[in-house]
């Protein structure tokens, strides 16, 4: 089962952002929905970050918020053209953010495991840093496989 089918939306873009900032603002404008806007997932995103880097290593971040109003997990795949500072001794270029419902508190931790196996494969990162565009990107999330998913 593809990460994609577990979250209700994933949008991926390459995207100029120079730093942590901007970039947690293009994640949460591409998180973004009816259910929770812009404003809101941004917030959520920045208050998970002040609790500590969400930076994985090998260039890799994961941001990830909780929200009320969401009823399914979104995600949004960024490839930055330069790498940014994130706050993990590393500067990144590769950046998973995912919005999950408050409740979802087995269900994000399982998401985010995923997500950390996915990156631990260096050729699963080398070909989303090869990636031409945004298709292509959201193509490779398609083909990752996920050990736990079908488990849980």
């Amino acid at each position: 089962m593809p990460l994609t089918d577990l979250m209700a939306a994933v949008r991926t873009v390459v995207s100029p952002a120079a730093d942590r900032d901007a970039l947690l603002h293009t994640a949460a404008e591409l998180l973004s929905c009816r259910q929770a806007g812009t404003d809101e997932l941004y917030a959520n995103l920045c208050e998970r970050e002040a609790l500590g880097s969400t930076a994985i290593g090998h260039g890799i971040a994961i941001p990830h918020g909780r929200c009320s109003n969401l009823t399914e997990p979104r995600g949004a795949l960024l490839r930055l053209e330069t790498p940014v500072a994130f706050g993990g001794g590393e500067p990144v270029d590769l950046v998973f953010a995912m919005a999950v419902p408050a409740h979802y508190t087995h269900q994000h931790l399982m998401l985010l495991s995923e997500l950390a196996e996915c990156f631990s494969d260096a050729g699963f990162r080398q070909r989303l840093r090869d990636a031409p565009d945004a298709q292509a990107l959201l193509a490779l999330l398609n083909d990752a496989p996920l050990a736990q998913a079908g488990a849980a």
